[in-house]
């Protein structure tokens, strides 16, 4: 019941991800969270670390596009300073946003992962529209909104049956079940 919310990588951050690794599975897009995945909910803008990330993916010949259940002032003030397309007001985990990200990265879902810090939304929206999904660790947990920390207590309860079953990927392979 749970497997949905089940990340395919975990990692702590987006700069512990592997972009080589991408490139040989065939990873040519990056769908990815803005708050708490790649900069807090009160950063406005990319921090230099991130910038520096960004153009690694873009080195590697990797498109991003952010996807944001965020209004569109927060999400264009910072996404349209670094040329990255977005979706914002999302809605996730529906898959309509999903698919409008796979059409501006004009790629299939084989070829594209989902970044994201909430299970119910980013993991569980990627798996339903076929993405494998990476985990990251919330940047800043304490700045998260109403529907967030309702999401984390479901988080919760989904990972304490996770864990009792022994699918929890942390508990096996170093967090990469992929």
């Amino acid at each position: 019941m749970f497997e949905r919310l089940l990340p395919d990588l975990v990692v702590n951050s987006v700069y512990e991800i592997d972009l080589q690794v991408l490139q040989e599975r065939g990873v040519r897009g990056i769908i990815t969270d803005l708050d708490n995945t790649l900069v807090s909910a009160k950063t406005p803008l990319a921090t230099p670390s991130l910038i520096r990330w960004l153009e690694d993916v873009d080195n590697a010949g990797i498109k991003v596009v952010i996807v944001s259940n965020n209004n569109r002032t927060r999400v264009s003030r910072f996404a349209e300073p670094l040329g990255i397309p977005y979706v914002h007001a999302a809605r996730k985990p529906a898959g309509r946003a999903f698919r409008k990200a796979l059409q501006q990265l004009q790629l299939q879902p084989e070829e594209a992962v989902v970044v994201g810090d909430q299970l119910m939304t980013d993991v569980l929206g990627g798996h339903r529209m076929g993405l494998k999904t990476i985990l990251v660790t919330p940047i800043a947990p304490g700045e998260e909104g109403f529907f967030t920390r309702i999401n984390r207590t479901l988080e919760k309860f989904a990972l304490s049956r996770l864990r009792r079953a022994g699918k929890w990927p942390l508990e096996r392979d170093g967090g990469n079940i992929w």
